[in-house]
């Protein structure tokens, strides 16, 4: 019996020191102390001691209990005082941490800037497939058979017949059928293009194409309409300049450059040293296109333009690498709340 105490005193001992919490504590006293723990068995079998012994096992049984009781208060004890020290720490007064809300992405708050800015002006917001046939992405547009656009190292092709649209610049053509002049719309999108991905070129980006049709539209309206937007979107204080340049669905066509506000036009990385940045493609609607179209060019004319989304939030928040714009790094992400 002697040392069936002994090896119950070791194990309550050991036990004592897992007490984690007001439940370990509970499942202590109830393995121990309850009437059918422990000691409570060793009191069982004390009835089968000789009695010559059993007066010096019960006072060993007597002080055994009362060891088990007095380890227990300890630790509970301690256990509220650990639990109280801890709320010591806490001040209820100070004000709550505000939770953390998102934001839009820095492409998609460009998109919706511009298309603000041509709403203002009277354009409407129109939207297309991004799965493009040929004859809407290329032919109706004007592209030549032989076009270089038209190869697989280009396109994304996904049949003799399907591919993904290269522009947004195909939803003028499904405009023009659906609707008679006057049409005054942008539309922005995805486009995708087969390039290798490297800081100034990915695989797939956002475009905003602009359209207006009617009567009398001439070149200076689209010097004026672009003009104003880009004093809008970057600041009133910018120069700007129009360089010809040539695209198979306006004639004449044109390339918009204005001044390096990061620079202030006096040359620097971003706009390879020269004081001028590209912001977009212009001209008027070729002929050849109206024709697709059923439109007469003798009775109407318009222009197009065509605004690359990553590249003027690039130009306007001065970042160098358009990969930043798809990789997620909230890094990046946080300096456009």
């Amino acid at each position: 019996m002697k040392e069936r105490i002994d090896a119950l005193l070791a194990e309550i001992r050991n036990a004592a020191e897992q007490l984690k919490d007001e439940d370990t504590a509970e499942q202590f006293r109830i393995a121990y102390l309850s009437r059918k723990g422990g000691i409570a068995q060793l009191f069982e079998d004390l009835k089968g001691v000789p009695k010559e012994v059993k007066p010096e096992m019960g006072k060993a049984l007597n002080i055994l209990r009362q060891q088990t009781q007095a380890i227990l208060d300890t630790a509970v004890e301690n256990l509220r005082q650990s639990q109280k020290s801890s709320v010591a720490g806490l001040d209820v007064t100070l004000p709550g941490r505000a939770v953390s809300r998102g934001h839009k992405h820095i492409v998609s708050a460009t998109i919706e800037e511009i298309s603000d800015i041509f709403r203002r002006m009277g354009f409407s917001i129109a939207d297309g497939p991004e799965i493009e046939t040929d004859y809407y992405n290329f032919e109706a547009l004007n592209f030549a058979a032989d076009h270089p656009a038209r190869d697989m190292q280009d396109t994304f092709f996904l049949s003799d017949s399907h591919l993904l649209r290269t522009h947004t610049t195909p939803v003028q053509v499904r405009l023009m059928e659906q609707y008679k002049p006057p049409i005054r719309a942008i539309f922005p999108g995805k486009v995708y293009r087969n390039e290798v991905i490297s800081a100034r070129s990915h695989v797939q980006f956002h475009q905003v194409d602009g359209l207006f049709v009617d009567k009398g539209v001439t070149f200076a309206d689209l010097k004026g309409t672009l003009i104003t937007f880009a004093k809008m979107y970057y600041g009133s204080s910018l120069k700007y300049r129009f360089r010809p340049s040539y695209f198979p669905f306006t004639e004449p066509s044109a390339e918009m450059d204005i001044s390096c506000y990061l620079c202030g036009a006096k040359g620097c990385r971003v706009c390879k040293y020269t004081g001028w940045l590209e912001i977009l493609g212009c001209g008027m609607v070729d002929p050849n296109v109206f024709s697709f179209v059923d439109v007469d060019p003798e009775e109407y004319s318009g222009y197009a333009f065509g605004i690359g989304i990553e590249r003027t939030a690039m130009l306007r928040h001065g970042l160098d690498d358009i990969r930043l714009l798809f990789e997620n790094d909230m890094r990046v992400n946080h300096q456009f709340n």
